[in-house]
C-alpha cells in the first residue's frame, strides 16, 4: 500500500513531534467544541473525519494546521451529507471576514 500524503511518520526530514504543551486559541478551543458536538449529535464519526483528512489534497494538507484540517474535514463532511452547501459556508465566512477580518 502507497504511503500517504498525511502519513510522514519516519520519513528522512520529519523531525520529532512537538509534544510540548500549548495554549489554544480561541477558534481552536471552538473547533474542538464543534467537533464533539457533532459527533455527540451522531452528525460525524470519527472515521469520517480521518477519511476526509486523507482524501485532502496533499498540498492542502501540509499547509494546513491540525485543527485547520479539522475545520476542512468537518467542512466536507457537511457538504457530503447535504447539511450545508459550500456556498452557505462561504457565505457565513465572508460575513466573519467583514465583521472581524480575515483569519
Amino acid at each position: 500500500m502507497a504511503r500517504g500524503h498525511h502519513d510522514i511518520g519516519g520519513l528522512p526530514g520529519a523531525g520529532p513531534i512537538d509534544q510540548t504543551e500549548h495554549q489554544l486559541s480561541d477558534w481552536e478551543i471552538l473547533a474542538d467544541a464543534v467537533n464533539q458536538a457533532l459527533g455527540a449529535r451522531g452528525v460525524k464519526r470519527t472515521d469520517e473525519m480521518r477519511r476526509a483528512r486523507e482524501e485532502m489534497d496533499g498540498g492542502e494538507y501540509r499547509e494546513l494546521n491540525y485543527y485547520e484540517r479539522w475545520i476542512a474535514s468537518i467542512e466536507t463532511i457537511l457538504i457530503e451529507k447535504n447539511i450545508l452547501t459550500r456556498e452557505e459556508i462561504d457565505r457565513k465566512l465572508a460575513q466573519f471576514e467583514a465583521k472581524w477580518g480575515e483569519p
